[in-house]
C-alpha cells in the first residue's frame, strides 16, 4: 500500500528519488519523505500531505550532492499521518535510515525491549523499530546487522536500509510485500513497484520472500537469510507507463481483484496474535462500555452495505447481540431508537460518504456510541466517530470496489470476534479456532486466483444475455447482492438479486428458457434450502450458474455451470465466494467492451447526498 524507491549510482539522487515517488502516487499515500547519504551523514526530509508539500521542503535543503538514498510514500497504519510518523526513519545515532512497507506484528514487544536497552523512539510507527534493531546489531557490517534484525521481527514487510558509513551501499529485504530491483549501468534501483524506475531502466530482478539484496552502483547480489548467494535472472519488461502502474494487468480492477489476498493479510495483521484472542487497538471505546452494548446498528451505502449485511450475520451469530442494518440515506431520515448502550457502525471505504457521515452524526447526537470502519486514515469518518477500525486495503482506483469490500468484511468479522471475546459469548478456544481459520483465508484466496479459469469460460457463454438473476440464503445473500451490483456497475446489464426464499413472491416471473440465474450454494445450514430453489429455477428451464464449495459433486447435476471456491466455515465463506462473482462480472464487461475502471455515471466516492 506504501511506496519505496531507493537509488545508488553516479548521478545526484534527490531528483531521481522524488520522481520515483511521483510514479508511485497512484498507490495512495498521506505523507512522504527522502533520506540521502550526503558528505558522510544522512539528510532527512519529510512532509505530510501530497508530494507538492515534500517538494517545497526539498527546495534548498542542501543535499544536492548525494548519490544514494531512499524515498517513501506512506499510507498510515500505525500512527496518525504526521511528519514524525512519515518515513524514512532514523536510529538513535542518526547514522542509519530505513523505509518500510508492511506491518511489523511484534513491534510493541520489540519497542519495549529496545526502550529498556536505552533506545529513544520519535514516532508512533511500527516501522521505526527496524532502524533501532539494525543499530543494535550493527558492528561494522550492515548486511549482517540487517540479517540479525530480520531474525527478530514477525510480520510481512519490505524494507531498505542505508548507513552513513557505507555511502554507496543499500541493503533490502522482503517477506510477503513486493520489492524489485532495477538494474542499470553504474547505477541500480530498488522499488516496491516497477513504475518507480521504469523511465530509467527496464531491466528487472525480483527479490523473493525471506531474501536480502545487497546493492552498490557496481552490482547487485541477492542472498538468502544465511547470506548464501542466490542466482536470479534479469527480465526486460516491455510495459508502457500506464501498464506499469497497473502491475502488468490490463485494468486497475483486475489488478485490485488479485490484490485482495494482500488486503486481507494487511487488515488482519497484528489483530490476531499468535497467543490467541483479538486485539483491536484503534477502537478506543472501553471494553466495559462495549460489554454493555445491547443493540448494534450498521449504516452504509452500496458495496459497504453488503459488507455490513455479512456483519449482521456474524455479530448475531458470534457476539449474540441484536443487529439492525440500514442504508445510510434512509437511516438519517428515520427516527431510530438509540441510547448510550447502542453501537452504531458506519462503514465507508473513503470515510467521506455523505449519507454515512450524516447517519453517524445523527447517532452521536442521540447519545449512541459510533464506530467507523474505513480505509482512509484522517478521513471525516474518523473525526466523527468515537472509535475506528481501519481496513488496510491500500488505494483502490477502480470505481467498482473489490479489495476494499473483502477488507471491510474481514474488519467487521474481527469486530464480531472481539465483541464475542468481551461478552464471553464464545469459548476462547472457539474464538482461537475461528481466528486461525480467518488467517488462512488469504492463502486460500491466492491459490484460488492462481488457478481460476472457469469464470471466463462461463462469461463467454452468457455475456450477451439481457438479464441476470442472483439468488442466495444466509451469508450467501450479501454475496449475491454484491455480485449483482458488480455486474450492473461495469457491464450495464439489468440484474436482480434476491433472498432465494423470496423467489416465488415475484422474481420467478422473470425467468424464461435460458435465463442465467447465479446461485450462491456453498455448504452450510441452508444448503438444502438453496438446492430446492435451484430445482425451482430448473423447472422453468433457466440456466443455473452455481458458486459452490470445493468437493461438492452433487451440485454439478443441478447446475449448468459451477464455480468452486475453497472449503471454509460458513461465516467466513463470503470472503471467498464473492471473488468468482467479481471475476464473472469483470469478464462479462470486458467481453462487452465496457470500461471497467470508469463505468458510466459513477464516482468512486459519493460526497453529496
Amino acid at each position: 500500500m506504501c511506496g519505496i524507491i531507493a537509488y545508488t549510482g553516479q548521478r545526484q539522487c534527490k531528483e531521481l528519488l522524488f520522481q520515483g515517488l511521483r510514479k508511485l502516487e497512484y498507490r495512495g499515500y498521506d505523507s512522504a519523505g527522502l533520506s540521502v547519504l550526503s558528505n558522510g551523514h544522512i539528510e532527512l526530509v519529510r512532509a505530510v500531505g501530497n508530494l507538492d508539500s515534500l517538494e517545497k521542503e526539498l527546495e534548498g535543503d542542501g543535499c544536492t550532492g548525494a548519490h544514494a538514498g531512499l524515498g517513501h510514500t506512506r499510507w498510515a497504519t500505525h500512527g496518525r499521518p504526521s511528519t514524525a510518523n512519515a518515513h524514512p526513519h532514523l536510529d538513535c545515532t542518526g547514522k542509519i535510515s530505513i523505509v518500510l512497507n508492511g506491518i511489523i506484528e511484534n513491534y510493541q514487544d520489540l519497542r519495549e525491549k529496545l526502550t529498556a536497552e536505552g533506545h529513544k523512539f520519535t514516532s508512533e510507527t511500527d516501522a521505526e523499530v527496524v532502524s533501532h534493531l539494525v543499530e543494535k546489531h550493527y558492528d561494522g557490517d550492515l548486511v549482517e546487522a540487517t540479517r540479525l534484525s530480520i531474525g527478530e521481527i514477525s510480520g510481512h514487510y519490505a524494507f531498505c536500509v542505508i548507513h552513513s558509513g557505507h555511502p554507496d551501499l543499500i541493503v533490502g529485504a522482503r517477506k510477503e510485500c513486493p520489492l524489485l530491483i532495477g538494474v542499470g549501468e553504474g547505477e541500480n534501483f530498488i522499488a516496491s513497484a516497477i513504475p518507480a524506475f521504469l523511465s530509467e531502466t527496464r531491466d528487472v530482478m525480483v527479490i523473493g520472500d525471506d531474501e536480502m539484496v545487497v546493492m552498490t552502483p557496481d552490482g547487485v547480489q541477492i542472498l538468502d537469510l544465511d547470506k548464501q548467494p542466490l542466482d536470479r535472472e534479469i527480465t526486460r519488461v516491455s510495459w508502457n507507463a500506464d501498464a506499469a502502474e497497473k502491475g502488468g494487468y490490463e485494468t486497475f480492477m483486475r489488478k485490485e481483484i488479485y490484490e485482495q489476498p494482500d488486503s486481507l493479510t494487511d487488515t488482519l495483521a497484528g489483530r490476531l496474535p499468535a497467543g490467541g484472542g483479538i486485539v483491536l487497538e484503534e477502537l478506543a471505546i472501553p471494553d466495559k462500555e462495549l460489554a454493555k452494548i445491547d443493540k448494534v446498528y450498521i449504516v452504509a451505502c452500496g458495496t459497504s452495505y453488503h459488507a455490513g449485511l455479512v456483519g449482521r450475520y456474524v455479530l448475531e451469530n458470534w457476539a449474540r447481540v441484536a443487529v439492525e442494518l440500514d442504508v445510510a440515506s434512509e437511516f438519517r431520515y428515520r427516527d431510530p431508537v438509540l441510547s448510550p448502550t447502542t453501537l452504531v457502525v458506519g462503514i465507508s471505504q473513503s470515510g467521506e460518504t455523505a449519507d454515512t457521515l450524516a447517519a453517524m452524526r445523527q447517532a452521536r447526537s442521540q447519545g449512541a456510541r459510533v464506530l467507523a470502519i474505513t480505509n482512509i486514515m484522517g478521513s471525516q469518518a474518523t473525526r466523527d466517530a468515537d472509535g475506528i477500525l481501519y481496513t488496510r486495503a491500500g488505494l483502490e482506483i477502480g470505481v467498482a470496489a473489490t479489495k476494499t469490500h473483502v477488507a471491510q468484511i474481514a474488519a467487521i468479522q474481527l469486530l464480531a470476534l472481539y465483541l464475542a471475546q468481551i461478552r464471553q459469548t464464545m469459548d476462547p478456544k472457539e474464538i482461537s479456532e475461528v481466528a486461525a481459520e480467518l488467517k488462512s483465508i488469504p492463502d486460500l484466496m491466492r491459490n484460488y486466483l492462481k488457478n481460476e479459469a472457469s469464470a471466463y469460460e462461463i462469461a463467454k457463454r452468457y455475456y450477451q444475455q439481457p438479464f441476470f438473476l442472483y439468488l442466495g440464503r444466509g451469508v450467501g445473500l450479501p454475496v449475491c447482492l454484491e455480485g449483482a451490483l458488480k455486474l450492473k456497475e461495469i457491464s450495464y446489464i439489468p440484474t436482480e438479486a434476491y433472498a432465494a426464499g423470496e423467489m416465488k413472491h415475484g422474481p420467478i416471473a422473470l425467468l424464461d428458457k435460458g435465463s442465467p440465474v447465479v446461485v450462491v450454494a456453498n455448504d452450510g445450514h441452508v444448503y438444502e434450502k438453496v438446492v430446492s430453489n435451484i430445482e425451482e429455477v430448473r423447472a422453468r428451464r433457466a440456466s443455473v450458474i452455481a458458486v459452490a464449495t470445493e468437493g461438492n459433486e452433487r451440485i454439478k447435476s443441478l447446475s449448468d455451470d459451477v464455480m468452486y471456491i475453497p472449503r471454509t466455515s460458513e461465516m467466513l465463506s463470503p470472503l471467498l465466494s464473492v471473488v468468482p462473482l467479481q471475476l464473472l462480472a469483470y469478464y462479462i464487461a470486458q467481453l462487452k467492451g465496457c470500461n471497467v475502471d470508469q463505468p458510466r455515471n459513477l464516482a468512486k466516492t459519493v460526497t453529496v447526498e
